[in-house]
């Protein structure tokens, strides 16, 4: 998987595996036994969610769902979402959320400020920093990613050990 080129935050793939979800499932409660002291692996009906040990997590560390579908003939299809830490992406759409209430609200003013025929240019230089700053957490969170590819690479070996 290439996660370098690519301008999506949340990586996530499909896969058919001929092994019925009873068997996965079956896979990943033994697999949770094994690596207990790296990983976490967490079972919920027809999910599968797998962490990096509190001890060994930073901010920028992934979590793995594991989305699994019955298919007609009996093999499962998987669908599969990396994702950051649960707070970083709280956060992340906080900041995103203040930024873009205060480019819609100085963009509400300078188009206030045209129509009474006043200088917007306080303004509109505002409405553009919100602009900026948009790219500017964009950007901090393509080298979170970044920061995290190699614990990406982990959970997907963890996640390939499943579904072997």
């Amino acid at each position: 998987m290439e996660l370098d080129n690519t301008i999506v935050l949340r990586p996530r793939f499909h896969k058919e595996v001929p092994l019925s979800i009873e068997q996965i499932l079956e896979h990943a409660t033994q697999l949770k036994e094994d690596v207990r002291e790296d990983y976490r692996v967490k079972i919920s009906g027809h999910h599968i969610f797998l962490f990096i040990i509190l001890a060994k997590r930073r901010y920028y560390s992934p979590h793995l769902h594991i989305e699994l579908f019955e298919n007609e003939d009996k093999t499962t299809h998987i669908k599969c979402l990396f994702g950051p830490d649960q707070t970083v992406w709280t956060f992340f759409m906080f900041l995103h959320f203040i930024v873009a209430g205060i480019f819609l609200v100085f963009a509400m003013f300078a188009c206030s400020d045209w129509m009474l025929k006043n200088p917007a240019t306080n303004d509109l230089i505002v409405a553009g920093l919100m602009v900026v700053v948009w790219f500017l957490l964009y950007f901090i969170a393509k080298q979170i990613r970044y920061n995290g590819r190699h614990q990406i690479m982990e959970l997907m070996r963890l996640f390939l050990k499943i579904i072997d």
